[in-house]
């Protein structure tokens, strides 16, 4: 049996109170854990800064940072598709075939906002005929606002009825 002194008997006290305190921080977790709710939250963290992956990994005891990458990834607003490392220099080509890319998503987005304003006038069109009929057909004012012209001559005409 060992015999300890009591300087020695604190310090193993003291050893014993602080590795009970880091278990207590410290919680193993297995993947079916993580609710959604944590996984923003640590995602949220990460992308604000407030965060490394490592840190966050020990602070809410994940087993590898993998996890938290795929967080990420899934949950996250960096565009994972169109990344390169930021420690290496991108080549001129390299470049050239990015900026390329980005003129191609340019001109997709800029033919797709034309088809929608194509779109978009030709229903003012049709609605405007459509109103202008029921006019017509029902002798009742639907515009409201009318230009000062408009409203006497629609005056005029509904004297003549």
């Amino acid at each position: 049996m060992l015999k300890l002194s009591s300087p020695k008997i604190a310090i193993q006290k003291k050893r014993i109170v602080m590795k009970e305190e880091l278990e207590k921080l410290y919680v193993k977790r297995t993947q079916r854990d993580y609710s959604l709710s944590l996984k923003l939250q640590i995602v949220r963290e990460i992308e604000s800064g407030e965060q490394s992956t490592h840190s966050a990994c020990r602070k809410y005891g994940i087993q590898a940072r993998s996890t938290v990458m795929s967080w990420l990834r899934k949950y996250g607003n960096f565009d994972w598709e169109n990344q390169t490392p930021s420690n290496m220099a991108k080549t001129p080509e390299q470049r050239i075939m990015e900026l390329e890319a980005e003129v191609n998503l340019l001109k997709k987005q800029k033919t797709f906002l034309e088809k929608q304003a194509y779109v978009a006038d030709k229903k003012a069109i049709i609605f405007d005929m459509m109103i202008n009929l029921a006019e017509k057909e029902y002798h009742i004012d639907i515009r409201k606002n009318l230009p000062p012209e408009q409203s006497t001559t629609f005056a005029a005409k509904k004297k003549k009825i």
